[in-house]
């Protein structure tokens, strides 16, 4: 390992609820292992981005019911590739160079856990983006 490699591992957080077990698909080793420290770890600048995403598109999500602005988190993530694309990279940007040898393996159903689990982790925080209204 590299000096960078050792530093990105040295501020990741720790997850002590993760599971990893030996029975488990290398997909959800990488799930368990990689992306939900990173997402734990990036979740405040996650946050803000979605903010500004919703800000970008001239603040519709606030005229929305609470169920349509869960769909609006997900059809945002799921729809909007430049968006989604934006946020592969900030998660990405913060994999070792081997656990990045071990995603472009897998990239596709990678990607899919990757972004399901911040669809998850945004409507998990949705009062979050309540306070945008007062700002």
């Amino acid at each position: 390992m590299n000096e960078r490699d050792d530093n990105l591992l040295a501020i990741r957080p720790v997850i002590a609820a993760a599971r990893i077990t030996d029975t488990m698909s290398s997909e959800e080793y990488f799930q368990n292992k990689i992306l939900r420290p990173i997402l734990k770890q990036q979740n405040p600048i996650l946050l803000v981005i979605f903010k500004n995403y919703i800000k970008k598109h001239k603040n519709n999500y606030y005229t929305l019911t609470i169920e349509k602005r869960l769909e609006y988190i997900e059809n945002a993530i799921q729809k909007d590739i430049k968006f989604r694309n934006s946020i592969k990279g900030i998660i990405i940007g913060l994999f070792t160079l081997e656990e990045y040898q071990l995603y472009i393996e897998n990239s596709s159903a990678l990607n899919k856990r990757m972004m399901n689990l911040v669809i998850e982790r945004l409507k998990d925080q949705v009062q979050f983006f309540e306070t945008a209204v007062l700002v």
